[in-house]
């Protein structure tokens, strides 16, 4: 059976509205949701970017869904970190939470001050820390000397069931690696052609039977043009390719690279139209790829309207469709 989620993107809501929209996400009949986990927005025009970590725990207690998280370890973040707080959640709400771990961008990490890696090193940097946090979940006590540094580090608390670990792949050539370590995938929607090379790469590479996760980027408004309009105020800043979105380091720095978009551009990287149909068109194309959990993201400041209208027209259409 396939789960159709609510995406909760920090970067364009404050962390008590996004609370709001997924008490009202549950209600409406979506069964799953995933947080997004940034330090900066994409642009300025988004303007906000809570800590995803504090709001797992508040939005978990406050609806009865399962939630998972996108977030890069090696970093902003210190794996022992990272197997604390996700062990805490999983105690805490048994079978409710997962976690996908990827390479990262400049704009969230480079906060810290160090160097950013190259994508070859901080995809070694990346399976050293899922390496860490395994063992830790495992209860063992942890030294490591890497391009990650862990001395003497040992959870006292942990889940009976340890959380799942996704990984988290945009390019065929990513998924192809993840498939070999990761618990399952999760990808975002690109053109039918491309998403399809990225699972069959996840696949070959060792991911063939398990699941399967799609952020899907979606615009749906009363209207075609308020819905393409509001697609590209919000979000043309994130539809350049990976080396792009992981190298750039500031706001200002994606709203520079966006300023020769047209607002015509974003239907190749946005499912936009204010038809029921269409959308439930297109994730029927999702789940003949294999997916098992979509997640739906829609891209503009139109939540409610969004939720309400999907929970009641394209929820119950998709899943007749399983």
């Amino acid at each position: 059976m396939v789960k159709f989620g609510y995406h909760a993107s920090h970067e364009q809501f404050k962390p008590s509205r996004l609370l709001e929209y997924v008490q009202t996400a549950e209600k409406a009949g979506f069964s799953a949701v995933l947080s997004s986990d940034h330090f900066h927005p994409w642009s300025d025009r988004q303007g906000e970017s809570g800590y995803a970590w504090s709001w797992l725990g508040a939005a978990m207690q406050a609806t009865n869904l399962p939630f998972g998280v996108v977030c890069a370890p090696g970093q902003r973040y210190h794996p022992a970190i990272i197997a604390q707080a996700a062990a805490t959640l999983a105690e805490m709400f048994p079978r409710r939470f997962w976690v996908a771990l990827g390479s990262g961008q400049a704009i969230n990490e480079q906060i810290t001050g160090e160097g950013w890696l190259t994508k070859g090193d901080r995809n070694i940097r990346l399976k050293e820390c899922v390496d860490i946090i395994r063992a830790l979940w495992a209860g063992e006590t942890v030294n490591h000397y890497g391009l990650i540094t862990v001395e003497q580090a040992k959870l006292y608390t942990r889940p009976q069931i340890p959380p799942l670990i996704i990984g988290a792949a945009i390019t065929p050539q990513t998924a192809e690696w993840v498939g070999s370590w990761a618990d399952g995938l999760i990808t975002i929607s690109h053109p039918d052609e491309k998403l399809k090379e990225v699972v069959e790469a996840f696949r070959r590479g060792g991911g063939k039977g398990k699941p399967m996760y799609l952020k899907v980027q979606l615009s749906y408004a009363k209207d075609e043009a308020t819905a393409l309009q509001t697609a590209y105020e919000q979000w043309r800043t994130n539809i350049f390719k990976s080396s792009v979105l992981s190298d750039l380091r500031h706001p200002h720095q994606f709203d520079a690279a966006a300023e020769f978009v047209k607002p015509e551009d974003m239907y190749q990287f946005v499912r936009i139209s204010a038809d029921i149909e269409q959308h439930i068109k297109w994730l029927q194309k999702y789940i003949e790829l294999g997916f098992s959990e979509i997640y739906l993201h829609n891209v503009n400041r139109e939540q409610e309207n969004f939720i309400a209208v999907f929970g009641e027209k394209v929820l119950p259409g998709a899943k007749h469709l399983v």
